[in-house]
């Protein structure tokens, strides 16, 4: 190991996937985070690691710690309120970035702040690298490859198999709830939009069975079109719930409108607060290894009701233990190689397609 690798937000549920999936890979990491009786418990369990107190809130204190060439993994969100301290002190410091954020906005808004001098420093900044949104990218880039010169668009659908309700974390559910509200983003031609989050409902194959999936917001929207200057559409959906599609284009709808109502903040907090119900933290790991990931990728020319160029399916394991193997295997590839591309870069950008679609691999998400 040639690089030091530090966890910000190890003591948290998506943190604590992370830690395990290093400690797998013979990795001994730093755990951070501001609770110190907490980190030296979680430090002594783990077989002895180096801890670090740090408030993520505090960029400059958190800077004072990193050295250029560390590889810092954060997963304390909501990035959109915690993110932004974190990413500024590894800019400064010159210390590669990943976190598991899901948040679009925020992952453009970093783009925006940081690539220039993340270039300069040959700093790696990776933004969103887990379930949300790897899977999508790839799957993407390989039908956009497969597809050839007439691709101008592709459909990305994220799905589920098992007892997805129930496996459901607290965070996710708070992301789903903050989300309905909230716009997503197309690549619609040849430039980013908003519409309303569900507004469209589009049915793909899955196992062979036909299940709807609604318009979400996905950083496919803005990375493909880098790689594939033709594509003139990127659109992500989930499909997690299959017959709740349509209802909540309806349900969205109705959430969108009450927030310019008079008391719109507690119409709309009164309309979402049912996706907030579940228990605590996030699945275990015998109720992880009952769900599955599939994603699939529909390339096309773009004309309505043309047959698909390509269509790529993937498939692996639960979405929030390949988030946690995610991280660690680009963690680890940071720390230990020089051939990654410096910025704040998505996932094929970063390791090239060929090297992505081979770690995914190794992690147990293959085309099918």
């Amino acid at each position: 190991m040639t690089s030091r690798i530090i966890v910000l937000g190890a003591t948290g549920y998506t943190g604590d996937l992370v830690l395990n999936a290093l400690l797998r890979r013979g990795v001994k990491p730093t755990v951070a985070g501001r609770n110190p009786a907490l980190l030296e418990a979680l430090a002594e369990s783990a077989g002895g690691l180096d801890q670090l107190v740090v408030d993520a809130t505090d960029p400059a204190g958190l800077q004072r710690h990193l050295q250029g060439g560390d590889v810092l993994i954060t997963t304390v969100g909501p990035f959109g309120r915690f993110g932004f301290p974190v990413a500024q002190a590894a800019a400064d410091a010159g210390a590669h970035y990943i976190d598991s954020t899901g948040e679009v906005g925020f992952v453009r808004a970093l783009h925006d702040r940081h690539h220039r001098r993340a270039r300069d420093t040959g700093a790696v900044m990776l933004p969103a690298f887990g379930y949300d949104y790897v899977p999508g990218v790839l799957a993407g880039a390989l039908a956009a490859l497969e597809a050839g010169d007439s691709v101008r668009a592709l459909d990305i659908g994220y799905f589920a198999t098992g007892p997805i309700w129930r496996g459901i974390s607290e965070g996710t559910r708070t992301t789903m709830r903050d989300g309905i509200t909230l716009p997503s983003e197309r690549w619609h031609r040849h430039r980013l939009t908003e519409e309303r989050t569900a507004s469209r409902v589009r049915r793909f194959t899955v196992r062979g069975r036909r299940r709807s999936a609604f318009l979400v917001s996905g950083t496919e929207v803005l990375f493909l079109p880098e790689t594939f200057p033709s594509l003139g559409d990127v659109t992500v959906y989930n499909g997690w719930f299959p017959e709740l599609s349509r209802p909540l284009c309806l349900y969205s709808a109705l959430a969108n409108a009450s927030t310019r109502l008079p008391a719109g903040r507690k119409v709309t907090a009164a309309l979402t607060r049912p996706l907030l119900i579940g228990p605590p933290g996030g699945p275990d790991a015998v109720l992880r290894e009952r769900i599955s990931s599939h994603v699939v990728a529909v390339a096309s020319t773009g004309v309505p009701g043309s047959d698909p160029l390509a269509e790529i399916h993937l498939e692996g394991p639960n979405p929030y233990s390949l988030t946690g193997e995610l991280i660690a295997w680009a963690a680890q590839h940071i720390a230990t190689r020089s051939d990654v591309m410096p910025g704040v870069v998505g996932p094929t950008a970063a390791f090239g397609l060929d090297t992505l679609r081979h770690g995914c691999g190794e992690l147990g998400l293959i085309t099918v």
